[in-house]
């Protein structure tokens, strides 16, 4: 089975160096509320994505032992310290966050309903196989977008590549031999539509660990569609991702950075994804051929920029063309060019000319 150079996404279709599918993360930014999310809905379209997509998982994405209100919590601080921060500092309400800011089924399904109203594609993100089912079975949704986290989660992945929709793969926190391994997956089970998108589990993530080269490496290594994942705030890159062939652009997006919750702080808000939506488009335009090409406006430009061949004083028919008796001045194109110089001195000119006068080689014997 070989993947498909070209992938459809919910009508638009993608490709490397194609114009960009572009799309925010709202994730769990809606808090759980729907006013909140359709806000964030309404604004995502006004500034001109493909598509929005948000994140499902329940309390059972975290074992017992991960919530404060488990006693087996303790003991796994003590024996992973690591842990210690993530617990106490970063989530020390996580089952109420947890909780709170998850989706229902029954919220996707309008949620879904609602993104048809307004001509914006959903997409969610599962993360269990009751989810996957739910999301392309009940919702019957364009394509399956994987997170970093289930990149080597070989059995979800084969269940996901099972339902035959385009995926939408994030490398995160993952190895190149890891990456390998999940494509590989992917096709196994029949997977031909696939987006690879690079990315960094990192939240904010900084401009020196973001190798936007991914990009092309991972394009070479695979031969498939690549694009680019943003977990932070800011605009400079995602468009340089579009610069280096990213054909899909993902964002995390707010429309209130100061809204409590985990990303709200680090999204997009709408006049960053506004500019992010305008100049991947024009830099997905302005990358052109590969090939030299001259458009017409240049061609025109030629004539007027570029110089000809003149005398610098009245000249007899029979004189010699010397460099002394010689200048170069627009406009260009319509007389001897100056990369053509060598083949005009010398000769003699057929007719008298007077000073200023443009030569053309029809003026040389």
């Amino acid at each position: 089975m070989v993947f498909k150079k070209e992938v459809n996404l919910g009508g638009k279709t993608v490709g490397n160096f194609s114009k960009p599918f572009i799309s925010v993360d709202i994730g769990s930014n809606h808090n759980g509320s729907l006013e909140l999310c359709k806000k964030m809905i309404d604004a995502a379209v006004e500034c001109g994505v493909d598509g929005v997509k948000f994140q499902a998982f329940g309390l059972d994405l975290f074992s017992a032992a991960c919530y404060n209100d488990d006693p087996r919590q303790k003991k796994l601080m003590e024996e992973f310290p690591y842990l210690k921060r993530l617990f106490t500092q970063v989530h020390p309400n996580l089952k109420e966050e947890m909780a709170a800011w998850s989706l229902t089924k029954d919220m996707a399904r309008e949620i879904k309903e609602y993104c048809d109203e307004k001509g914006t594609i959903f997409f969610c993100t599962p993360l269990t196989v009751e989810w996957a089912d739910f999301l392309v079975d009940e919702l019957d949704m364009p394509f399956i977008k994987v997170a970093s986290m289930d990149l080597n989660n070989y059995p979800f992945l084969r269940h996901l590549a099972r339902k035959k929709r385009p995926i939408v793969l994030s490398t995160g926190l993952s190895t190149m031999s890891e990456i390998m391994g999940a494509v590989e997956t992917i096709q196994q089970e029949g997977g031909t539509e696939l987006v690879v998108l690079h990315c960094l589990s990192v939240y904010p993530a900084p401009a020196e660990v973001t190798n936007l080269r991914n990009i092309d490496m991972l394009r070479e290594y695979f031969d498939l569609p690549v694009g680019f994942s943003y977990n932070s705030s800011g605009f400079a890159m995602p468009i340089a991702a579009v610069a280096r062939g990213a054909c899909v652009i993902e964002q995390h997006f707010t429309i209130d950075k100061t809204l409590p919750g985990w990303d709200h702080a680090i999204s997009a808000d709408p006049s960053e994804m506004k500019i992010v939506v305008r100049e991947a488009h024009n830099v997905q335009k302005a990358l052109g051929s590969y090939a030299r090409q001259l458009s017409a406006a240049e061609v025109d430009k030629r004539y007027h920029f570029r110089r000809s061949l003149v005398v610098l004083k009245d000249m007899s028919k029979g004189a010699v063309l010397l460099e002394k008796d010689i200048d170069f001045r627009r406009p260009g194109g319509i007389g001897i060019q100056p990369s053509e110089l060598q083949f005009a001195l010398g000769r003699k000119l057929k007719h008298d000319v007077c000073c200023e006068d443009i030569i053309s080689f029809r003026d040389l014997e």
